[in-house]
């Protein structure tokens, strides 16, 4: 698989110093996101957590993520092993009471200001 992405990944700056082995960046993402653990948790043999979590951020602004997923799709299209697998959340999320328009201790309810009857012929 690195065989396809290599050639799709930013090269050095030509100004300042060397990146890091992208390949190491890409398993401390992975890392990341594989185990939803904080960025500050990233083993050391990964590298630097601000170094992974600021190329993540780079390449989903210049496009890299974007080309590196085309590429795989078409390389899998092509080989016709393109499969698709959707996980569905059923997490329920409520929202606290003052969100939903409840009443705040001590305020009377505000009144919505008044409609005015516009001066537009009524629609058939």
């Amino acid at each position: 698989m690195w065989d396809r992405i290599e050639p799709l990944m930013p090269a050095d700056p030509v100004r300042g110093r060397r990146w890091a082995d992208h390949r190491r960046t890409l398993e401390a993402i992975a890392w990341k996101y594989r185990t939803s653990s904080p960025w500050r948790d990233l083993p050391d043999e990964l590298g630097s957590f601000k170094t992974a979590h600021k190329r993540l951020i780079r390449w989903a602004v210049d496009g890299t993520w974007e080309r590196i997923l085309a590429a795989v799709l078409a390389a899998a299209d092509a080989d016709d092993n393109l499969d698709w697998t959707v996980s569905v959340d059923s997490t329920v999320v409520r929202a606290h009471q003052h969100a939903a328009g409840a009443r705040k201790k001590g305020r009377p309810a505000q009144s919505s200001p008044a409609t005015t009857p516009s001066d537009a012929p009524a629609a058939d």
